[in-house]
């Protein structure tokens, strides 16, 4: 639990970590509540910002793990963990967005950690970094010459593992794990598994990556959605109006009819033949 209350025997209370507005309960995993646990009361001091004299707190939120220093916030890289991290590591992420330097044009040069990874931005023109560790070190040089060049939509060679783990025990499997859009995860070729907040691919042990892939074989495949089934009440429609348009033309055929015969002269008499009376 995230905050344990009075014991069954002696009525101690345990340590307590406040759980953050908008958290669902369901998303209380174990990696969570030890998120919430840095340093009693879901955060830690790893120390004074020199610049400004400042504290810099390691704290929990909604969607993990970041640092905080006077107003400024910053969220944890995919590639840090909270519990490994250092001083100089916070105050490199305080530092975010970082200014590269100023191009020819005037316009400002800066690398930034976004949704999509890590880039280098001029003016409204975006380019990845191809690692978290370049936005620290990228040169205004390297930064332009990547600016400069076109964007390419074609798909990247297959990147190699970030780490062969060897065979899974449950399925005998061959286990790697991949660095994907949203992050590192797991995978057996068949079923993948993120990394959880907290788990890096260096630390990452063969019976947990186990136990997550059975997690989603157990889960199964997603649903397909079937169909939506033609509404019966636009073929009624059509049956009625087709219905509705012989009954029409049965009614026109007739009025038809009665107006021809109406039309049509009537046949004179034949005129009846003289007959003679015999004389007596």
């Amino acid at each position: 639990q995230a905050a344990s209350g009075e014991g069954e025997e002696g009525g101690s209370q345990g340590d307590r970590a406040p759980i953050p507005e908008g958290l669902a309960p369901d998303e209380l995993t174990p990696e969570k509540v030890h998120e919430l646990f840095l340093g009693g009361g879901g955060e830690r001091k790893l120390g004074d910002d020199p610049s400004t004299g400042e504290p810099i707190l390691l704290k929990s939120g909604r969607y993990g793990p970041y640092v905080a220093s006077g107003e400024r916030k910053s969220s944890l890289l995919r590639s840090q963990s909270p519990d490994s991290l250092t001083l100089d590591q916070a105050l490199q992420l305080l530092r975010l967005p970082r200014l590269v330097g100023v191009a020819p044009d005037g316009a400002e040069v800066v690398a930034n950690n976004g949704r999509y990874g890590p880039y280098v931005k001029r003016g409204d023109e975006f380019r990845s970094l191809d690692s978290e560790d370049k936005m620290f070190t990228v040169t205004l040089d390297e930064a332009l010459a990547l600016l400069a060049a076109p964007k390419t939509r074609q798909r990247r060679a297959a990147a190699p593992p970030l780490r062969e783990m060897g065979n899974d025990p449950l399925t005998e499997k061959p286990l790697v794990i991949k660095d994907g859009r949203f992050g590192p995860y797991v995978t057996d070729g068949e079923f993948n598994a993120s990394l959880r907040r907290g788990q890096t691919p260096e630390e990452l042990t063969l019976e947990q990556a186990s136990e997550m892939l059975a997690e989603k074989r157990a889960k199964g495949p997603a649903p397909k959605k079937k169909a939506a089934p033609a509404k019966k009440t636009a073929a009624k429609k059509t049956t009625t109006a087709a219905k509705k348009t012989t009954t029409a033309a049965k009614k026109t055929t007739a009025a038809k009819k009665t107006t021809a015969a109406k039309k049509a002269p009537a046949k004179k008499a034949a005129p009846r033949k003289a007959t003679s009376t015999p004389k007596e």
